[in-house]
């Protein structure tokens, strides 16, 4: 990459977060504005994927809700999120685990990685 663009985009990025990645599972706070109000929602599920770099990066978390499953796309240096909590780490040998989709009830478990 250009370093002239590298060190212009340096300036956006957030280095307040906590390293993660696909199989953990993480607790995202992402304020909504509705009106004039504002709050905070908080969005619990396992990260499937990382992807980009830089200024372009973002991550894809996945829940069951109600027997459905949901997704939702987060780009990692959005001024929204307020804060990520990393519940616990996940043992997988992939770096998106799109295979969960497919998978319902005890088989969409991840293992979780002893340290």
């Amino acid at each position: 990459m250009n370093p002239i663009i590298k060190s212009i985009t340096q300036e956006y990025l957030r280095s307040d977060l906590p390293s993660f990645k696909a199989g953990d599972r993480v607790t995202v706070h992402y304020k909504i504005k509705e009106g004039n109000k504002e709050r905070i929602q908080q969005f619990q599920g396992d990260v499937i994927q990382r992807r980009n770099s830089g200024t372009a990066e973002s991550f894809t978390v996945r829940k069951i809700s109600n027997g459905v499953g949901v997704e939702r796309i987060f780009p990692m240096n959005s001024p929204y999120i307020e804060k990520i909590e990393v519940n616990r780490r996940g043992k997988v040998r992939r770096a998106r685990i799109f295979y969960l989709r497919k998978t319902v009830g005890k088989a969409s478990r991840i293992k979780e990685k002893r340290s």
